[in-house]
């Protein structure tokens, strides 16, 4: 496999805050760890099946981190052409690590962050995101609502995975630093409709974690 790794973060973006993916950066190396002994693969791999990717679809994985979604998506369909967004670099490095194994299948790999996608203007398929949008305070989701909104093409669709933000969530309960309760009450649904992407519907439930995931889509 081919993986290319670029860097998108703008000077005056060097210092921006970021949450890893286990909450703190030397905790990184456990992350697959977890995700294997966990059952996070059931998750990755609902999340593709309800995106629906079809062959040579353009797939945008937004909060890659190590890669396990992106690995999965090219599992399920070896020749979509994917693209990784994350601003953590040491996560990517092990995502590229690991698909560099996967045979004939070409990857990008972007340092940056969610609220200035590194795509062109309708030029994806599918926006994929799984156990990320937590991760990212209320004004920045609204504004990676609207960059999804720019980035897919017309009948271009988002599928997003996360914390369903129920306050008594083991998950929100442990993790103070997160924003699992903007996802309440159709949070999700919400911030999509409002960025002017329509259909947008929680699809079903699933616990992770010893907490409810809810799987969202929405279309361009």
């Amino acid at each position: 496999m081919t993986v290319r790794m670029l860097d998108d973060v703008r000077p005056e973006e060097s210092d921006h805050d970021f949450l890893p993916g286990m909450r703190r950066a030397w905790m990184m190396p456990w992350y697959d760890l977890v995700a294997r002994t966990r059952g996070l693969g059931r998750l990755y791999r609902r999340t593709v099946e309800l995106a629906g990717v079809a062959p040579g679809q353009n797939v945008l994985d937004v909060g890659c981190g190590t890669g396990n979604l992106s690995r999965e998506v090219l599992r399920a369909v070896p020749d979509a052409v994917v693209t990784g967004l994350d601003p953590d670099g040491d996560a990517l490095r092990r995502a590229a690590r690991k698909l560099r194994r996967r045979p004939r299948t070409e990857v990008t790999l972007v340092r940056g962050f969610a609220h200035r996608l590194p795509v062109d203007d309708a030029s994806q398929d599918h926006v994929i995101s799984s156990l990320a949008l937590h991760h990212v305070p209320r004004a920045e989701k609204e504004r990676l609502a609207a960059e999804i909104a720019r980035v897919l093409r017309p009948g271009g669709r988002a599928t997003i995975a996360d914390f369903a933000g129920d306050h008594a969530s083991e998950h929100g309960a442990r993790a103070g630093a997160t924003h699992d309760a903007d996802n309440a009450d159709g949070g999700i649904e919400k911030l999509l409709t409002a960025a002017g992407l329509t259909d947008a519907r929680a699809l079903e439930r699933m616990t992770v974690l010893g907490d409810s995931v809810v799987f969202v889509q929405a279309e361009r």
